[in-house]
């Protein structure tokens, strides 16, 4: 890799902890916490939550015909986001050991707590567990399919990639044969000690 695209990893590292930190600080203006995967606001913030709540009625009245019409379809995509989920999960859970590729955690791409937010009403709860559900499982099956990469064909591609997966970054350039053989094995090893570091 170039001395570029690696001064350019490193500020990007930087810039995910720069991340973390903004999230620990917007998490105590907004006055909860995470214990134990649980959100635990400050005493207070619940009931006012509460009183922001806009009642279902008055929420489904405010919603345009077309808006309600088109709700089938966009919910009957649960089940080709399921069917992707219980094949992504058995896939990893496989193959994944067979080629010495530490497992993806589910749960760190699957994220779904927004439902616990008192100022929502029963249908925005239940639409925010269906997004939260439907891109994480996106997530989590992109991260599974980024390993795999990483571990058969850490190859670049001849044209740019918009959005490439975290582990492109580390690929051999397109057309870098020597590239490629000397550095496949040391890619495939790092994929055996990702959760481990």
């Amino acid at each position: 890799m170039s001395d570029t695209l690696e001064k350019l990893q490193a500020r990007l590292a930087e810039l995910e902890e720069q991340i973390e930190t903004e999230w620990a600080a917007r998490r105590a203006v907004m006055r909860y916490h995470v214990e134990r995967g649980r959100v635990v606001f400050e005493e207070g913030v619940r009931e006012a939550h509460r009183r922001a709540r806009v009642n279902l009625w008055l929420f489904l009245r405010r919603t345009r015909f077309l808006v309600v019409l088109t709700a089938p379809i966009i919910y009957s995509m649960v089940i080709p986001l399921f069917l992707l989920d219980v094949f992504v999960s058995a896939y990893q859970a496989i193959c994944f050991p067979i080629y010495g590729i530490q497992k993806v955690k589910r749960a760190d791409h699957v994220v779904i707590d927004r439902h616990m937010l008192a100022y929502l009403n029963g249908l925005q709860k239940l639409n925010c567990v269906y997004c939260g559900y439907g891109n994480g499982v996106i997530s989590f099956a992109r991260e599974v399919a980024g390993r795999t990469e990483k571990f058969w064909c850490p190859i670049k591609h001849a044209r740019r990639v918009k959005g490439p997966h975290a582990h492109y970054g580390d690929f051999c350039d397109f057309g870098d044969a020597e590239g490629f053989q000397a550095n496949s094995a040391r890619l495939r090893a790092e994929l055996r000690k990702i959760e481990r570091d």
